[in-house]
């Protein structure tokens, strides 16, 4: 069994890393809530990109060039092509995009939560990852095992994974 002194040890490390991870957490937390509303227009505001595309393309080839989600061709007509979110001429290769999204600060927080591997940002999910489940682990070494504190932290965090695991279950 892990002596006091291990245990006061693994104590103040969970509390300097709490302290570090205190503000990544608070922006993981406003980003988390932002992406419950990325289907509605929430905090977003219209906006117009332009892009120069091949010329001449089909609204197949449009679609494969633009990668919007959802696109569908509503009609062709003049050499243009009308789309669900802009339009596209053929002779010049212009292409006016219209979409809804998150000003610039609050887009680059929605980045940092949505990051694969192939973004620098991954570093700082794998690490922030990493330093909650540190947190996991030493939350049960802060306190003796034959305490009765620990024996009630464990169920409580029983309880927890249970209602998260009846959550995914049942709520999606």
């Amino acid at each position: 069994m892990a002596s006091p002194k291990f245990h006061n040890a693994v104590r103040k490390y969970h509390r300097w890393l709490g302290f570090f991870l205190a503000g990544i957490m608070a922006i993981y937390a406003v980003s988390g809530t932002l992406l419950i509303f990325r289907k509605t227009d929430f905090l977003k505001y219209p906006q117009v990109e332009q892009r120069q595309l091949d010329k001449g393309l089909s609204g197949k080839a449009l679609a494969e060039h633009i990668g919007i989600k959802g696109f569908s061709v509503e009609r062709e007509a003049d050499g243009l092509v009308i789309f669900n979110q802009g339009q596209y001429n053929k002779q010049s290769g212009k292409a006016t995009i219209h979409k809804m999204d998150y000003p610039a600060p609050l887009a680059k927080l929605v980045k940092l939560h949505k990051a694969t591997t192939g973004s620098p940002l991954f570093f700082l999910n794998i690490s922030f990852g990493v330093g909650l489940l540190f947190f996991v682990i030493s939350a049960f070494l802060m306190f003796m095992p034959k305490l009765p504190m620990f024996k009630s932290g464990v169920k409580i965090a029983a309880a927890g994974a249970l209602f998260a695991i009846l959550v995914v279950i049942f709520g999606s």
